[in-house]
């Protein structure tokens, strides 16, 4: 398989774990990835997993008690050694498997959920880890290819109809209901898909970010497949 992220000046790649963790974001590179080829039956795992309900967490015994095949074996080790990795690292990595997540619909105008493209925010300086192994897989977007849906002047008119407080609190009212962190494609936009069984690391907003945060998406489902995400 080639390496279709080699040319990306959003992406950079690297082939360990310590590089993905080690590699400073810089410029217009907010997103790394630790590129694999990974050989094991992960659609056996899925499979033999129980959906609890849309977004089902899958703990490290519900995988050891599994009985699989050789190549469902080897894609065990794998995530475990994902979720020890990323554990020792300090993450607190979640194994999901995926039917959907809940759908923002109630305004037309815009949508707060994870298939809105985004960027994750936090008050501690942190990145968002993830890797899907089977299914769909997220979306991101350079920067410069989106704009804020907050400052699209007919969507902030309809936000300044719904809100009814001071003027001097309007930004802050988008912030509390992360209007703010969602994005509208420019019309020539390339959306980047993540792919199957890299280890992404993407840029978050926070207070000592050095760069942009990383605009992603949340995959519309292929029909009758569930997702195995890790994510944290």
């Amino acid at each position: 398989m080639s390496n279709k992220f080699s040319d990306s000046s959003q992406i950079k790649t690297v082939s360990t774990f310590s590089e993905l963790i080690h590699t400073d974001f810089k410029g217009e590179m907010n997103a790394l990835c630790w590129y694999r080829n990974l050989d094991g039956d992960f659609n056996e795992i899925v499979t033999q997993l129980r959906l609890k309900e849309n977004i089902t967490e899958v703990y490290r015994e519900d995988l050891i008690a599994l009985q699989l095949s050789e190549k469902g074996n080897r894609a065990r080790e794998i995530i475990l050694k994902d979720l020890q990795v990323l554990t020792d690292f300090g993450a607190s990595p979640a194994l999901n498997v995926l039917k959907c997540y809940e759908r923002d619909d109630e305004f037309d105008f815009i949508s707060t959920d994870v298939y809105s493209f985004h960027v994750d925010r936090s008050p501690i300086a942190t990145d968002t880890f993830l890797c899907t192994y089977h299914g769909a897989a997220s979306d991101i977007i350079p920067n410069a290819q989106a704009e804020q849906k907050i400052l699209i002047p007919e969507i902030r008119a309809k936000l300044k109809e719904l809100y009814d407080g001071p003027a001097e609190e309007f930004e802050e009212f988008l912030k509390e209901n992360y209007f703010d962190l969602h994005y509208q494609l420019h019309d020539d936009a390339q959306p980047v898909n993540l792919g199957l069984g890299h280890l992404w690391r993407l840029a978050v907003d926070h207070p000592k970010q050095q760069v942009l945060p990383c605009i992603h998406r949340a995959p519309i489902e292929n029909e009758g497949e569930y997702r195995l995400l890790l994510i944290c």
